[in-house]
């Protein structure tokens, strides 16, 4: 406890600059704590995003065998579609008998011709008036924010009669104890916190390294004159964490607080295609023992750690000692993650990739953490040689200069640079999963196809969908009986269509000709197992009866190609002319498939129609997966915001550096000075001892950075496994970072010649 208090009392008392040394690490600390924060605040909103989702969720009544009770209870139907990338949820209810809790953020159930909107549906309801058609009934109030996941979701309670909505679901209570649809997947959220916790823990490790190790060089050499002094071995390290933990605990309880202030700010603002309300993002009691109990725990180590050396032989740490040579084990884990990754490298390669997800799940993450600490543990030896090697060989004083100085103190210069050779190797990292996610959400297909069950509307809204504005063409796709005698024998669908609809419907069609059955084929796809003469049987309905329709595969073919990225027609099945169908019958098992082109405004206005005409169908926009669209855009945001952090925390790490290395090396730039070194030549030699081993750290966290992006394509099933188009942009931001820090390196030498900074040497 002697000496806790002993290190608080040289920090208090020990001059105006180990006072600003403080305040620094404070500073630096917090905005540390600020962002980790912020990384472990994000899988806390989503939880509470998806609780209120759960709490809305339906419960249907059962007895006691299980069986579903009708009567009584009112009805509800659930019904989402994609509004551009966002789902829109619309959500059909019909009073009943039984009276019931109104579901989360509304007061009472909707009447007949009741409308209740979310605060950004209403909006969109004002600007677009055509999205009505999707409602039918006037608006009668907003949704309160229990009753919604975010700020900005699409949601609609839409009330109706029963007999309008007969084919819901009754509902006794509203809240489950799951959440149907999270808003991000577990295993993509692992993805996203592996990736998090690269671009943002890496650097911030570092980073507040950094902040813990500031005038290391003077707080040793005080640390070894308090040991010379008759202070216990143990003594010294824990003077040393006293003012190590002190600096952590106020940078702490700072850090909190400012992310307090961008969680307020922030959260009203918004990111892109992600919104919280401000009490999703309060801080958890998780989130408060890691930053007000871990960080300062941490800094406790290494404030141990740093004065080990000091304590332990007191005369190694004066100004005329020789520095130990950097170990060169930091080459171990390097070596070990780049052999990792590696192998997956040449699977990718060689078209061996590897299907246990398993294994790689745990490989390819261990390759990137051994790859980062070993980047940051190899550099200083990769430094010194370099210096080395370049002082022998060169003639510039200069970089004779610079080289001897990092041959001398090869962990000085690469202090500064840590921080943002990990935010290049990151970086490389984060594309990967950038890609990864455009190759499923990417699509190439000039039509868009909206599947409609045929049995979920009638003859009437069939005729108004088919007839609708902004369509190509559409088709009606039946599908076979299964004949219980034969379950297994292979049977084709039958496509209702005339010629001029199949050649508005795909690319290219080859001998079609109307009034006959005629046999669809497309080489570029698989052929069903079944041959031309076999008979295939369909159901019809008439009225109340259900008639059989028996078709014979025909000889004659037509060659067609559907259009790129789109199945809109199987090959093998039986093109059959609308007049074929026997009057006054209906198919029993078919599909509506209506056409349009596949821009966004296409989209839009087919969807609003299709509301307009039957609201309460079921449509599947094929390939327009609407969940995976706004669960991506969410991840994407994430990344986005774990390279802004990452960005923060680098340039803050070099800044902290850097200005500390200047203040460490006043002394023997005054020297040099005094010796008659021009002013010029100084900023040179300091631009050079930074620029020149980044740029190998540079070199080389671009190399292996491609490396472990290339191992996690391989390995995400995808069908991109180099990026070529990247490397240009990982280029520019390498170079970015050099000119950045030769900037930084300028300042660091000063016209003004003080002779009291070497008195004492």
């Amino acid at each position: 406890m002697k000496e806790l208090l002993l290190g608080l009392r040289l920090l208090l008392g020990s001059g105006r600059g180990n006072r600003a040394r403080f305040v620094l690490m404070a500073v630096g600390g917090s905005l540390g704590v600020c962002c980790l924060a912020i990384v472990l605040a994000i899988p806390g909103i989503l939880a509470a995003q998806d609780g209120r989702i759960a709490a809305r969720q339906p419960v249907v009544p059962r007895d006691q065998s299980g069986q579903r009770i009708n009567s009584g209870f009112p009805l509800s139907l659930s019904r989402t579609d994609p509004y551009g990338s966002a789902p829109l949820t619309r959500v059909f209810v019909a009073r009943g008998a039984t009276p019931i809790e109104p579901p989360p953020g509304l007061m009472s159930l909707p009447r007949d011709g009741q409308v209740f909107v979310s605060p950004r549906l209403h909006r969109l309801l004002r600007d677009q008036p055509a999205l009505a058609q999707r409602f039918p009934g006037d608006e009668a109030g907003l949704i309160g924010a229990q009753g919604l996941a975010r700020p900005d979701e699409l949601v609609a309670y839409v009330g109706m009669s029963r007999a309008e909505l007969s084919d819901g679901y009754p509902v006794k209570k509203w809240g489950k104890d799951y959440t149907p649809d999270p808003t991000v997947e577990p295993s993509t959220l692992n993805i996203v916190r592996f990736t998090m916790a690269g671009v943002v823990l890496l650097p911030l490790a570092v980073f507040l390294s950094v902040c813990a190790r500031l005038s290391a060089a003077e707080r040793t050499r005080r640390l070894a004159a308090l040991r010379l002094l008759g202070l216990s071995r143990k003594g010294t390290q824990r003077v040393n964490a006293a003012e190590t933990v002190a600096a952590a605990g106020v940078g702490a309880a700072l850090g909190l607080a400012e992310y307090e202030v961008v969680n307020q700010l922030v959260s009203r603002i918004g990111l892109p295609g992600f919104k919280w309300y401000p009490g999703d993002g309060a801080l958890s009691a998780t989130t408060l023992l890691v930053c007000l109990v871990g960080c300062p725990a941490l800094a406790w180590f290494v404030g141990r750690a740093s004065a080990r050396k000091a304590a332990a032989n007191p005369l190694a740490v004066r100004r005329s000692a020789v520095e130990k040579p950097p170990s060169r084990w930091g080459f171990l884990p390097l070596t070990a993650g780049m052999g990792i990754l590696t192998g997956y490298c040449i699977a990718g390669a060689t078209g061996h990739a590897p299907t246990s997800t398993a294994l790689s799940s745990v490989l390819v993450p261990a390759a990137v953490v051994l790859v980062g600490v070993g980047l940051a543990l190899s550099l200083p030896s990769l430094s010194r040689f370099l210096a080395r090697r370049t002082a022998r060989s060169t003639q510039s004083l200069s970089f004779g200069l610079a080289m001897r100085r990092n041959e001398a103190e090869p962990g000085g210069a690469l202090r500064v640079a840590t921080g943002l050779v990990l935010l290049v190797f990151v970086a490389s990292l984060a594309q990967g999963v950038l890609i990864e996610l455009d190759q499923v959400t990417k699509s190439n297909s000039p039509v868009q196809l909206y599947d409609i069950m045929l049995e979920e509307v009638n003859a009437t809204q069939q005729h108004t969908l088919e007839e609708m504005t902004g369509l190509r063409a559409h088709i009606v796709s039946l599908q076979p009986k299964v004949d219980s005698s034969e379950p297994t024998k292979p049977g084709v669908d039958a496509v209702v269509a005339t010629c001029d609809q199949l050649r508005k419907a795909v690319s290219s069609v080859e001998g079609c000709v109307d009034g006959q059955p005629l046999w669809l084929w497309d080489s570029a796809q698989v052929q069903a197992d079944i041959q031309a003469g076999d008979t295939v049987h369909f159901a019809v309905r008439g009225g109340r009866r259900t008639r059989d329709l028996k078709l014979t595969v025909p000889y004659q073919k037509v060659r067609f190609h559907n259009p790129v990225d789109a199945q809109v027609v199987d090959s093998g099945a039986i093109l059959l002319p609308p007049s074929m169908v026997p009057r006054h019958t209906r198919p029993e098992d078919a599909t509506l498939s209506l056409i349009s082109g596949s821009g966004p405004e296409t989209v839009r206005s087919v969807l609003d129609a299709i509301g307009g005409a039957a609201p309460t169908v079921q449509v599947e926009p094929q390939g327009l997966a609407v969940e995976a669209l706004q669960q991506i855009t969410v991840v994407k945001t994430l990344l986005a915001v774990g390279m802004i952090l990452g960005l923060i925390i680098g340039v803050a790490a070099y800044l902290v550096a850097a200005t500390d290395r200047a203040v460490e090396r006043r002394p023997q730039v005054t020297a040099l000075a005094l010796l008659g070194a021009r002013a010029r030549t100084l900023r040179a030699v300091q631009v050079v001892q930074v620029v020149l081993p980044l740029a190998v750290g540079l070199v080389l966290a671009v190399v292996v950075g491609k490396m472990a992006e290339s191992s996690y394509l391989v390995t995400g099933g995808g069908a991109v496994f180099w990026d070529g188009g990247g490397v240009p942009l990982l280029l520019a931001c390498a170079l970015g970072v050099l000119v950045v820090a030769a900037v930084g390196a300028l300042p660091l030498v000063g016209r003004r010649i003080d002779p009291e900074l070497i008195r004492r040497d």
